[in-house]
Parts: C-alpha cells; structure tokens; sequence
C-alpha cells in the first residue's frame, strides 16, 4: 500500500522507472509517448544529456546556498540569459521554484510596485473567467477555474473576472474577430469603471490559455486593446507564460506574437524542462526601479528561490531553446500535427474544434457538432480518454469543465519539441483511437 497521498486516492497508477527522448517507460516495461510533456514540462524530452551534464557539474562546485546570503555565478547567467532572449522592456529577473509561486511573486510585485510610488489604495486584481494562474490560495484566487475554485472560495481573496477571449464558444453570430476583440476590451474597461479606475492594480492573462480552455489563442488585436486599457488606467500588465511560454508556441515568448509588452511575465515548466523545479518573473525596468529607488527590498522569498542546481538546468535548457532550429521544428511539428488532427478528426461528429500553436494544440470534445453542446460531465468523458490513451501508449492531458468549469472537455498535446514526423503521426493515431473509444462507451 502506498504511504503518497495521490491527486486520486485509490487509483493503481504505473510507476515511471525510465525516460529517453520523447518516452517514458513503466515498471512493467510498457513504453508511452510523452504527448503533454506531463503537463506542458518537458519541453527537450527526457534524460537529454547536456541538462544532465549541467546539473552533474553543478553538483561539483555548489549545491545549494540560500539568497540571503550569496547569489551565485549560475543564478546571475540565467538571468542574464532571459534578458537577452525576452522581448525588450522585460529587463530583470526574480527566480522562483515554480508557475505557482511565480504567479504568486508578480502579484506581490505588482502590490508593492504602487506601494513604493505612493498609489497604496490600489488592489484590485483582474483576470479572466476560465483562466489558470496556479494552485496557491493567490493564484488559485486569480485564476478563473470555477470548478478549482469552487470549495476554497471562501477563504480566497477577493479578485475579479471578466469574459475569456474564447472565439469558438463566445464570439456572436455576424460578429468579426475585430469586433468581438473590441467587445472584450470594452468589457475590461466597464469593470476597471466600476471598481474604481484608480484602485486596480493588474490584469493578469495568459497569452495562450492552457489547461482550462485547450490552447485557446487571442483573436485579432485584443491584447494591443488589452494593454491600452491598461495604459489608459494606469494598471499593470501580468502575462502568464507558464504553460505557454519557453518556445511551446513556436517562439520563446508566446507574447511575441502578439506585438506587445507587459510590465510583468511568469514562466515555469518548460524553463526547467522538467529537469529541476523552477520558475521567474520578468520584470520591467519601471517596477525594478521603483524597490531599488524606494524601500530598496522586495518583500518576499522562498526557501529555493535561485538554487544553483536548478538554475544550471535551466541556463542550459535556455541555451539550447535559442538554438534557431529548434524553434524551426516547433513550428514544423506543431504545423504537421495541426494536420494530422484534422485529418483525423476534422470531420468526427464529436469534435467541435482543432486550435492552438506551435506545439499547444487543444481537441474540443462536443456531443453535438452543429449546436456545439458538450457531454453530459456524469459521463467523464475527459477521463476516459486520458485512460484510453494510455491504454494505447499515450499520455495527453485531458481536462472537463472547459466551457464554464462544469460542462465541456478537452484534449491539450503538448509534446516535447524534439519529437520527429513519425512520432506526431502516432499521436494522432493513438489519439484519435481514444477519443473514438471514450466516446463510444
């Protein structure tokens, strides 16, 4: 009898013994392709020899010293690092051990930012219905899960929400994607009326929304409107890059693509590929000015922030994400298996949309494709196909409540970037297979 207590008691899960490329293999010797990167982690696959001879180096010179008393040469490099990959604007770095505690550290940030310039009366936050920042009682407040949220909401902070950029489900009949983009930011601007235009302090977004919507992107200039808003008020802008960023979307910065620049980005998962936990906050020159010019602290810390091993992991993850090809392939894959998708599955009665970027693809499940109504939630069909897909040698990571935090389900892919044309292929093909089996019974 295990001694864990497990996210689901009573299951009989397989035990992971080995990891190679894209692969992981059980204690039984059964092999499964790595299609979610677990949960979006393992970007360069596992067991990749360069991130482990960094960590083993590491391992010689220093393991571990706290932040209250050293930095370290390693910590400073991959900071440097993610300056010189972010987009400009984005010019310090506040290391972390994780998305959770990132969301967490950028909330403070933001707090402590119109604390230091004299605007203390500012505490709103604002983010979007359906949305995941994190499951700490900060972030889990932030985020717009209702089903996560629903049994710790009343010891949540009070926090805000307002419509998702969710074009498949909540764009109107006749309405264009300018439209609708103007409709969201109109939506955002009425509630930052309403709570007080001097007295919110953050919106927070994730470009590319992952585990609860299935790699829903932005339509048309909405987060160019977004960020307006935000200028217009005052307010800061926090993009959550966990799941989405560190390449997962064809570039290193899902924000990229969208011609902007927040004040503020988290990013975790693929930064550490799964190699070590860890995560950061991206800051501007603004914020960092503000503690250095003001109280000159930033009132906050964890345990592991910075720690050596962890940084030397993701230093060399970072090295290899900036390799040009690498990005090139993303792309490639994430094309081919857009493809593959909807060859598969384009026509599937069940199937109400294929979407997403690079290698973040998300399978909207519908029991009904014209009127796009979801599965009865009684029916898990989410868990079905996370089990049928195993069954098959694949691992995906399926979700329910994708409409409102009850009804929907979806599939979210997520594979390592070093995965070739064949491997994609037998994604689809498993997949597919699941999906099909999971509906059926």
């Amino acid at each position: 009898m295990t001694k864990i207590l497990h996210r689901t008691i009573g299951t009989n899960m397989p035990r992971a013994v080995a990891g190679s490329g894209i692969y992981i293999t059980d204690s039984e010797g059964r092999s499964y392709i790595d299609g979610s990167g677990g949960a979006a982690v393992s970007c360069l696959g596992h067991n990749h020899p360069e991130v482990v001879e960094a960590m083993k180096a590491q391992m010689g010179r220093i393991s571990y010293a706290h932040t209250s008393f050293f930095t370290t040469d390693v910590a400073e490099q991959l900071a440097e690092q993610l300056v010189e990959i972010a987009p400009k604007g984005l010019d310090y770095v506040y290391l972390v051990s994780g998305g959770s505690e990132a969301v967490e550290a950028a909330l403070k940030m933001a707090r402590q930012y119109y604390v230091e310039i004299g605007q203390s009366q500012r505490r709103h936050i604002i983010a979007r219905r359906q949305s995941y920042h994190g499951n700490t009682i900060g972030a889990l407040a932030t985020g717009g899960n209702a089903w996560r949220r629903a049994q710790f909401r009343p010891i949540l902070p009070e926090t805000h929400h307002v419509s998702p950029c969710y074009a498949y489900r909540e764009m109107q009949l006749g309405e264009t994607p300018e439209d609708y983009a103007n409709r969201l930011a109109a939506e955002l601007e009425a509630k930052v009326i309403e709570l007080g235009t001097d007295e919110v302090m953050a919106f927070v977004a994730e470009p590319v929304v992952g585990a609860t919507l299935g790699a829903v992107g932005p339509v048309a200039d909405y987060f160019k409107l977004i960020r307006h808003i935000c200028d217009k008020y005052g307010i800061l802008l926090i993009l959550d890059e966990v799941m989405c960023g560190m390449g997962r979307t064809g570039t290193i910065f899902a924000l990229e693509q969208e011609g902007i620049m927040p004040d503020l980005v988290t990013i975790a998962k693929g930064l550490g590929g799964g190699f070590q936990p860890i995560g950061a906050v991206m800051l501007s020159k603004k914020i960092y000015r503000a503690f250095a010019e003001g109280s000159g602290v930033f009132q906050h810390g964890h345990t592991y922030i910075g720690h050596p091993i962890a940084a030397a992991a993701a230093s060399k993850v970072v090295e290899i994400l900036r390799r040009s090809e690498l990005m090139e392939h993303t792309v490639k894959m994430g094309e081919r298996l857009q493809a593959g998708l909807d060859e598969a599955l384009g026509q599937s009665p069940c199937v109400g949309d294929i979407r997403g970027r690079g290698l973040f693809r998300g399978i909207e499940i519908v029991a009904d494709k014209d009127t796009k109504m979801p599965f009865e939630p009684s029916r898990k069909i989410h868990s079905k196909i996370k089990r049928e897909a195993m069954q098959r040698g694949l691992m995906c990571y399926p979700m329910g409540g994708t409409v409102d935090g009850v009804n929907g389900d979806h599939v979210l892919l997520a594979p390592p970037y070093i995965i070739q044309p064949e491997q994609i292929d037998l994604i689809v093909e498993r997949l597919a297979a699941a999906i099909n089996a999971a509906v059926a019974n």
